[in-house]
């Protein structure tokens, strides 16, 4: 197993007009921080595994089946009798105003505890996959993650920590002292810069980069938007550009392509600078389509990609 991740899917609803108080239908999709990343990884040809829980129903029934049929292990997903599977609503008004909507509290997957990480499937991964989202469902959730995370340093699996902040999720004081204690529990982390401010009160990049690092953290890839990202380590801080977008479609999901982009270059064992630029354009891609995930590549697709750019050394 490359990497097994952890959080909640949900089932996506997105108005076919443009505005969601006059709409009459829906199209259904899916989406989650997190499988969005696992199927951004098994695209690009990476073993993934993914632990939550879905709502006994009809939706989850669905939303499992999908993400099963791309490509990830959903062995360790059980289902709740006593809760429904997540949901929220999208509305795409255009590229630069998406506005979201959840309906997740007290979701099956906000029931994921303790005695649903099995430290067996854990300790096979070369990486686990972590966001702030989901220990912000729930006590049990943060208890599961905390679980996971011991599991993972016992065993040697190196953690990636994406900050992934939902200030809706919880308090501004609870999410800054949790997102902090598991930033110094990462091996990596991958915050924007915008997370950065919330959490240090600083929005330099390079003071940022060494803030995560005094965290704890080995590497730090601090997300810049269009600009691209900065990668900091104990030796250097750098900037790797990003790539232009002409027209943005869907920004949603944008930084879990880039996570992908991230985890696939480290297990292909490429240097730091080429890591970067990876996640840089499987974020730039995610944004050209509508959906979560929708349009995040394979490995044709990304090389194609670079190749227009003229850059075809990178796979």
């Amino acid at each position: 197993m490359d990497v097994v991740t952890i959080g909640e899917s949900m089932v996506v609803f997105t108005p076919t007009s443009p505005l969601m108080r006059y709409a009459h239908t829906y199209s259904r999709k899916f989406g989650g921080a997190e499988t969005n990343v696992a199927i951004g990884l098994t695209r690009l040809g990476h073993d993934v595994g993914w632990i939550s829980k879905v709502g006994d129903d009809e939706f989850g029934k669905s939303l499992l089946s999908f993400i099963r049929g791309e490509g990830v292990d959903v062995s360790q997903v059980k289902y709740d009798e006593n809760a429904s599977t997540g949901i929220y609503f999208k509305e795409i008004r255009h590229g630069g105003d998406v506005r979201v909507q959840y309906y997740r509290k007290n979701s099956a997957a906000s029931h994921l505890s303790l005695k649903d990480i099995n430290p067996d499937y854990i300790k096979r991964a070369k990486f686990l996959h972590l966001t702030g989202i989901t220990p912000a469902l729930s006590k049990s959730c943060y208890e599961a993650v905390l679980r996971a995370i011991h599991i993972a340093k016992e065993h040697g699996v190196k953690i990636i920590f994406d900050p992934n902040l939902r200030k809706k999720l919880w308090s501004e004081e609870e999410a800054r002292r949790v997102l902090l204690e598991l930033s110094g529990l990462a091996d990596i982390v991958l915050p924007g810069v915008d997370e950065g401010k919330f959490m240090f009160g600083e929005e330099d990049p390079n003071k940022l980069c060494q803030l995560f690092l005094n965290q704890g953290a080995t590497v730090v890839i601090l997300k810049v938007g269009a600009k691209g990202a900065y990668y900091g380590t104990k030796d250097e801080v750098k900037l790797v550009h990003g790539f232009p977008v002409k027209t943005v479609i869907d920004p949603v999901g944008a930084g879990d392509g880039f996570a992908a982009g991230i985890i696939s270059g480290l297990l292909d064992g490429m240097e730091l600078e080429k890591v970067v630029e990876r996640g840089n354009a499987v974020g730039a891609i995610a944004t050209q389509v509508e959906g979560d995930f929708e349009s995040l590549p394979d490995r044709d697709e990304l090389f194609r990609f670079f190749h227009s750019t003229g850059d075809d050394i990178n796979r």
